[in-house]
């Protein structure tokens, strides 16, 4: 599978979003630090979505440094089939994980061609 072409912006879809989750973006936008974001999520979702989130998360950099999917199983309990799938967005997604690995984990601007 070959990774799609993005423009390197730090907006992904046009402005003027016109979706259902617009006004959830806003209010995750609105947070002004960490403890504000976690309090969101804490009353956003269930602790089983948060882990499930949080696990998906945990993956990224370990795809991103070519670990194979087996040894990321092994490591983190994060299904294969789960981590086919974060890897699939890494390659052909919106680009949100990428955009956030660049940002916030170092040597994360590797490509997972």
């Amino acid at each position: 599978m070959k990774r799609k072409d993005r423009a390197q912006t730090t907006d992904l879809k046009p402005a003027g979003l016109t979706g259902p989750s617009d006004s959830l973006i806003e209010a995750i936008l609105a947070m002004r630090s960490a403890g504000e974001l976690r309090c969101l999520l804490e009353d956003l979702c269930t602790p089983a979505e948060l882990e499930a989130i949080a696990d998906r998360w945990r993956v990224v950099p370990l795809l991103l440094a070519g670990m194979a999917y087996r040894e990321i199983h092994d490591r983190t309990g994060v299904s294969v089939t789960t981590i086919g799938r974060i890897a699939r967005c890494l390659d052909l997604g919106a680009g949100g994980y990428r955009l956030a690995a660049q940002r916030v984990l170092p040597g994360a601007n590797r490509s997972t061609d």
